[in-house]
């Protein structure tokens, strides 16, 4: 098979690794890809949420499957214009991606499917938002729209939740809409299932550390690392996730006439009266598809394929022993405006047991140099989450460019759960 992966970041790098262990790919394009894609493919200069370039290419390069990486394109409506042109495409079209692209669609959908979730109220008005913020004091104030993984602002307070409606209507077109939701308390977990708009597989519960500080302080980011699989879900409790959570989603968008297919995320929290979901997003996580591939022990293609083409197969996935571990490697200033053109050092550290997936990298002058404040994410293998934690750190300690920081607590939640 000939696939063409849209995007340029870690989580694409990701992808681009297990698919080029595929025997059925032939041809592996990447648009645009970065300069770890362009070691397991051909890097194509393509504007990814463009969908007219990238149905022309895909024609053009006689594509057999096109997967989607990040967000902006399935929104944009990629998958449409690829799938009016008879390409196959793992992701879900614009109306679907609407789960992700409109936090109070995510929202309206739920009700009507009867997923569990926080309670909310959708604002348009800043001055009325503000006031049943500080009404309410504690509250978590969410961008409707796609604001890259940084429109969520959780409020501890009546103050911060009054800066927290501001600062969110202050972002923009994403910004315009806003939901105001309850606070929800629990170990936070992801869950993403690979969906044909009628069936689904899970993958395993990863979890995100999503602030930037270490005890999960400081501003929210895009992510600061994963690990998988999580232990506060039993697979009796994700099994029970899969039917009470995406199933009815699944059904409830067939209905609408928008099936689902492509990666389906559900970010959960696990509270005392089981599990609620935070947030929808229409494609796979970052940080979590770095450790997630480490973790599937079969051939990622076919699923992939089967997914676009309405014949997904619902079965357990064959996965590896043991847990996987990613460690984000942030540019200077990072989540504000990272630090760029910082020279990479130490990256033959990375192995088969420990690989380094490049996000925000270029190469310069035959260096690679830092271009965005996500910069690596250092992954690890092992045969408990201890031994995969102690391996991601120790290739971490290898690598170094200036101003370089990461957490080094990734995985302690987990590593506490099952001590």
């Amino acid at each position: 098979m000939r696939v063409l992966l849209l995007g340029s970041g870690g989580r694409e790098h990701a992808l681009a690794w297990k698919l080029a262990r595929s025997p059925k790919l032939s041809a592996l394009l990447c648009g645009p890809g970065n300069p770890g894609t362009a070691r397991l493919g051909t890097n194509v200069p393509v504007k990814a949420d463009d969908p007219r370039a990238v149905a022309e290419l895909a024609r053009r390069e006689k594509v057999d499957l096109v997967v989607v990486g990040p967000e902006a394109p399935l929104v944009a409506g990629v998958v449409d214009a690829l799938e009016a042109e008879g390409i196959a495409c793992f992701g879900p079209v614009a109306a679907a991606a609407k789960l992700e692209g409109s936090k109070a669609f995510a929202k309206e959908v739920m009700a009507e499917a009867g997923v569990p979730t926080a309670d909310f109220q959708v604002f348009t008005d800043v001055a009325a938002a503000e006031a049943y913020a500080v009404a309410q004091g504690k509250i978590v104030v969410k961008a409707d729209g796609l604001a890259a993984g940084k429109g969520v602002i959780v409020a501890p307070d009546a103050e911060s939740a009054r800066q927290a409606v501001r600062t969110v209507g202050a972002m923009g077109e994403a910004g315009q809409r806003m939901v105001l939701e309850e606070l929800l308390e629990g170990e936070e977990v992801s869950v993403i299932a690979l969906c044909d708009g009628e069936r689904y597989v899970l993958l395993p519960p990863a979890q995100d550390h999503k602030r930037v500080g270490e005890g999960d302080t400081g501003p929210n980011t895009g992510g600061m690392g994963a690990y998988c699989p999580a232990p506060f879900l039993t697979p009796e409790a994700l099994a029970h996730v899969g039917e009470s959570v995406i199933a009815p989603m699944l059904k409830v968008m067939r209905r609408r006439g928008a099936p689902f297919k492509g990666a389906l995320y559900a970010g959960l929290m696990l509270t005392r009266s089981g599990p609620k979901v935070l947030e929808f997003n229409a494609r796979f996580g970052d940080p979590e598809t770095q450790v997630l591939m480490l973790q599937l022990g079969e051939d990622l293609l076919p699923l992939l394929d089967a997914c676009a083409r309405g014949r997904l197969e619902s079965r357990p996935l064959v996965l590896e022993p043991g847990a996987s571990v990613g460690v984000v490697l942030a540019a200077e200033n990072y989540p504000d405006t990272p630090r760029r053109g910082q020279r990479i050092e130490g990256l033959e550290a990375a192995s088969a047991d420990a690989p380094v997936f490049l996000a925000g990298v270029e190469a310069k002058d035959g260096a690679l140099v830092t271009a965005g404040g996500r910069v690596l994410t250092v992954c690890a293998r092992g045969q408990d989450l201890s031994e995969a934690r102690t391996r991601a750190y120790a290739t971490v300690a290898g690598i170094r460019f200036e101003g370089m920081h990461f957490r080094r607590d990734i995985g302690a939640r987990g590593l506490r759960a099952t001590s």
